[in-house]
């Protein structure tokens, strides 16, 4: 039995490899696999003495050749390969180990050359992987070192791998050529510019398969993205889970929500999501004072809700969530005392990003694209990062908000984006009083985000995600106590409803964008 060993990765390589010896396999390798394999003190035959060809330029030919991809692909139930294999002396391969170039790794590089990038393209090994895959019918093929236990532990067994499991890693071993090529496909297409090319490959890897979706009679699984370009930043997809029961898919839907709400702020921001739309939003001089806040906006809703903060959690903030109850929590990390405080809720889960949360905008590039499913296909878009500033703001009435209005009506406006439109957003005072969307209609929005608010809307500021339509929106907010709208504008009826605002003593600032969120 012969075995084929070309790694980049040489993870467990060599007690594989001795196992494989210890069973009477021949072992045949090429450049610094064999190098290793040899120091380890086993034997080994080099590819260019099977090919009878040198490796030539500068390795990118090596096991491309007759003698390698004939002794792997033959069918050993066809005679006419067989004996093709001895006319020209050729001797079967049964098993093929190879991993590849660390393309990705190469491209994250901040100084990677495209040149760099493009050495970095596996061809021997894409093919050595491909063409075992195919003939998996008689040949076993590794592509993740994982796997080494499980090949070796049959092959001890049995003397052969279960044709089953032969299968099985045949799949892998192309899924893995298909993520690779997706890697590369996405880096050359992003050298172009274009994020929208005909063919969208998407490199993926599992993280880990989920307890159930969104309901328990649905399966589910947790992706990476693995796409060029991506900024080392927070993400949920590689933050650490510290504490708590396993992650459920909808855990991890309210937890980015969260992220994604509380990485928008620079100062000490905390965020309850509920069924992935926040229920309170805050900053705050001090953690523990942006939470408070956040779970004033609505405490009701909070209960049992998500949690978001974009500071390391400290004992003080730890205490103040103690007091209620909560499913999970997402930070940067947490201190050693506030951790073994909230250890104490056996069920609570928490999650440390291990990187700094904050308000970093990432480029424009395949790791920063939104992906939905639709009915048949996916739709694909870059993510909404659009700031602004006050100076950006275009007053339309006659009265100008005050510095704390302003104030307020920016955090409105960076909260107003994370609800689902049509959405409506009272603040005061840094923090949410009421918050509304998902609704068909404006005023509805309105109406309820007034009710949720009570008392508190009197001299609150509003953000609306779009324009309002009709002067009734104004009406319904003066009826809250509302002193300050921030909207995009751009409605026929801009004239009417500014002239609602000036004739109610309103302060209105347009934007000139919004922020719908389907």
């Amino acid at each position: 039995m012969r075995a084929l060993l070309s790694v980049n990765d040489k993870t467990d390589l060599i007690p594989f490899a001795r196992g494989l010896a210890d069973l009477g396999w021949e072992i045949i390798s090429t450049g610094g696999t064999a190098a290793a394999l040899r120091a380890a003190g086993l034997h080994v035959e080099d590819v260019a003495a099977v090919t009878g060809s040198a490796e030539m330029l500068d390795g990118r030919v090596k096991t491309l050749h007759p003698a390698i991809h004939g002794a792997i692909l033959a069918r050993r139930d066809v005679p006419g390969h067989m004996g093709q294999l001895a006319a020209a002396q050729i001797i079967p391969i049964d098993l093929v180990v190879c991993n590849l170039y660390p393309f990705s790794a190469t491209v994250a590089r901040p100084d990677a050359t495209v040149e760099d990038a493009v050495e970095q393209i596996d061809i021997g090994g894409v093919t050595l992987l491909r063409a075992a895959a195919k003939n998996f019918a008689a040949v076993t093929v590794i592509a993740d070192p994982a796997d080494y236990p499980l090949v070796l532990a049959e092959l001890q067994r049995g003397g052969a791998t279960q044709p089953e499991t032969r299968r099985r890693l045949a799949t892998k071993a192309f899924a893995h050529t298909a993520n690779y090529d997706a890697q590369i496909a996405m880096y050359l297409a992003g050298l172009e510019g274009d994020l929208f090319p005909p063919e969208l490959a998407l490199p993926l890897t599992r993280i880990q398969a989920l307890r159930y979706g969104e309901n328990p009679h649905q399966r589910a699984a947790l992706y990476r993205w693995r796409a060029p370009g991506a900024m080392e930043r927070a993400t949920l997809a590689d933050a650490e889970p510290l504490h708590g029961k396993q992650l459920g898919y909808n855990n991890i839907m309210d937890l980015d929500a969260a992220l994604n709400v509380v990485r928008d702020f620079a100062a000490p921001a905390a965020a309850i999501i509920k069924h992935a739309a926040p229920c309170g939003v805050a900053v705050a001089d001090s953690l523990e004072t942006a939470f408070r806040n956040a779970l004033a906006g609505d405490p009701i809703s909070a209960y049992g809700g998500i949690i978001g903060l974009n500071r390391p959690v400290d004992l003080a903030t730890a205490q103040a969530i103690r007091e209620s109850h909560y499913d999970a929590l997402i930070a940067p990390s947490f201190d050693d005392d506030a951790l073994a405080l909230l250890e104490k809720r056996k069920n609570l889960i928490l999650v440390a990003t291990r990187h700094p949360i904050g308000p970093v905008a990432e480029p424009e590039n395949f790791a920063s694209l939104d992906v939905r499913r639709i009915s048949g296909g996916l739709l694909v878009q870059t993510p909404n990062q659009r700031v602004i500033d006050q100076h950006e703001l275009n007053v339309v009435t006659q009265r100008a908000p005050s510095d704390v209005e302003m104030a307020d009506l920016l955090f409105a406006w960076q909260v107003v984006k994370h609800v689902k439109s049509n959405a409506i957003v009272l603040a005061k005072d840094q923090m949410t009083v009421g918050l509304c969307g998902g609704q068909p209609n404006r005023v509805d929005c309105i109406r309820i985000s007034a009710m949720r608010a009570g008392e508190r809307s009197k001299g609150a500021v509003l953000a609306s995600d779009a324009y309002f339509p009709f002067a009734d929106n104004i009406d319904e907010a003066v009826k809250a106590g509302v002193t300050a709208v921030i909207q995009p504008g751009g409605s026929v009826r801009d004239g009417e409803v500014i002239a609602a605002a000036d004739a109610r003593g309103l302060a209105m600032v347009f934007t000139g964008f919004r922020h719908f969120r389907h």
